[in-house]
């Protein structure tokens, strides 16, 4: 069993002992930190409360639910949802904070509670630290028995959430519905099942295949939205002749695309694409995690932009889009941030966007993809022994490459003109994660076996 405790949120695998797993036990005590983190810093008595179709979600919510009405809080649930939408509620409901249940791309056994500040965005690291430190020492109070919160039920947020991204500027609904796509979705029989289909109608999308769009929780594949998982839908949009395939994970933050040839999109080129368009429309900065394509600079920097890179993590992405005041962001996961409408990943209106430029583009999703850059990426990892100064190590290998361009601010990442290689240490486990880019999958292997190497002689030097 496993329970990870993070500033973003408490995930963990449904059963086992209290503190080994995401108990009934655990949920109380999270949950009710939060509340009280939420009290003491004066926000709202209020928390939208979300899920995804997990079969654990029910489970969860009603422990949440009546956690926080036990110190007073009163609780909108706004029921099966996704991710962007609960963020989108938040700040509708003058909320003082938002849980979603969700544990995103991991499997059914997992669940998890996503933690949102006032404005419908992921707490800060700051924030998280405060809180888990009132989890540790059960720092809250419940409320007596005239003070009990109240819930409320809401679903109206699906139409309210959609309204919004059809009010967007950048959003053509006439030039979706004109280019008559014909789309297959798989949405891994999450609450996609629910939202994509009600977003494709709203957008004027007449034809619309569903995979997996039965919103009961059990995952027909892994969940994770990487090529492996979606040979069904690559598939079926053969079969049906389709113009494209969409696939989202279970709570709808990440989003990519299969081309019409049945060919992957690619998760990287999933936020590659919206900026595009958003950038032939909207003068600005872009900004993506270390480990994202470079193909996103190279379209930055061609519209007249500046890209910056932010440590990996949504919120470090966000921060950095406000200092940078970015028109478009996200990660090379597939998240699309689009601050237009909202600080967080959302793949409702990343759909959105994509269509509006593929209409305009006029041509199949295949040569779309061909106009950008070419990369490749190589995920690799080094295991080290537990007593392994790893920070001590990286320090060697960034002495060894300081003439090369460079970053620190998440791990090391070295730049070799158009190629490039991170270095991450596991907060879990004695491991470096490797990332390597370059114009050919070749290239990108061997410039990640050169990187190992290093570490490698280095490590027999010591």
């Amino acid at each position: 069993m496993t329970l990870i405790k993070s500033i973003s949120g408490i995930r963990g695998t449904i059963g086992g002992a209290a503190g080994d797993g995401l108990t009934p036990l655990d949920i109380v005590k999270f949950t009710s930190a939060y509340g009280a983190w939420i009290i003491k810093n004066g926000g709202a008595k209020k928390i939208v409360v979300g899920r995804d179709a997990r079969i654990s979600g029910s489970m969860v919510n009603n422990l949440v639910t009546g956690t926080l009405m036990g110190l007073g809080i009163d609780v909108v649930d706004i029921g099966l949802s996704t991710t962007p939408t609960v963020e989108v509620a938040v700040p509708l409901e003058q909320a003082g904070g938002g849980i979603i249940l969700t544990a995103s791309h991991n499997p059914k056994q997992w669940n998890a509670l996503k933690l949102l500040n006032a404005k419908g965005e992921f707490i800060s690291d700051t924030d998280g630290k405060e809180l888990l430190d009132i989890a540790e020492s059960s720092d809250f109070d419940y409320a007596e028995v005239n003070a009990l919160g109240k819930v409320t039920y809401d679903d109206s947020y699906l139409q309210k959430h959609i309204d919004q991204i059809l009010a967007l500027p950048l959003v053509d609904v006439g030039a979706i519905a004109g280019a008559n796509f014909k789309v297959v979705i798989d949405c891994v029989n999450s609450t996609g099942g629910i939202f994509v289909p009600a977003l494709l109608q709203a957008l004027g999308v007449k034809t619309v295949h569903k995979l997996f769009c039965e919103p009961d929780g059990e995952f027909p594949h892994n969940p994770e939205p990487l090529p492996e998982n979606l040979t069904a839908l690559s598939k079926e949009v053969l079969a049906k002749n389709a113009d494209l395939g969409i696939a989202v994970d279970p709570d709808v933050d990440r989003l990519c695309f299969v081309c019409e040839d049945g060919n992957m999109f690619g998760e990287e080129y999933t936020l590659v694409a919206v900026a595009d368009y958003v950038l032939k429309n909207t003068k600005g900065n872009t900004v993506s995690n270390l480990s994202s394509t470079r193909a996103l600079r190279d379209v930055t920097e061609q519209a007249g932009g500046e890209y910056h890179a932010a440590a990996v993590g949504e919120v470090n992405v966000v921060n950095k889009m406000k200092e940078v005041n970015a028109v478009i962001g996200g990660e090379g996961n597939g998240g699309v941030i689009y601050p237009e409408l909202h600080y967080g990943r959302d793949a409702l209106a990343g759909i959105a966007l994509f269509l509006t430029h593929l209409a305009k583009f006029g041509k199949q999703v295949s040569l779309l993809r061909k106009s950008y850059p070419n990369y490749f990426i190589s995920k690799n990892k080094i295991t080290l022994t537990p007593e392994m100064d790893i920070d001590a190590l990286l320090l060697k290998v960034e002495e060894r490459y300081k003439n090369q361009p460079y970053s620190t601010i998440d791990g090391l990442k070295i730049e070799f003109d158009k190629q490039w290689v991170h270095l991450r240490r596991s907060n879990t486990e004695p491991i470096i994660r490797i990332y390597s880019e370059s114009e050919s999958e070749t290239a990108a292997n061997g410039l990640a076996n050169k990187i190992i190497a290093d570490i490698k002689e280095i490590l027999q030097l010591s």
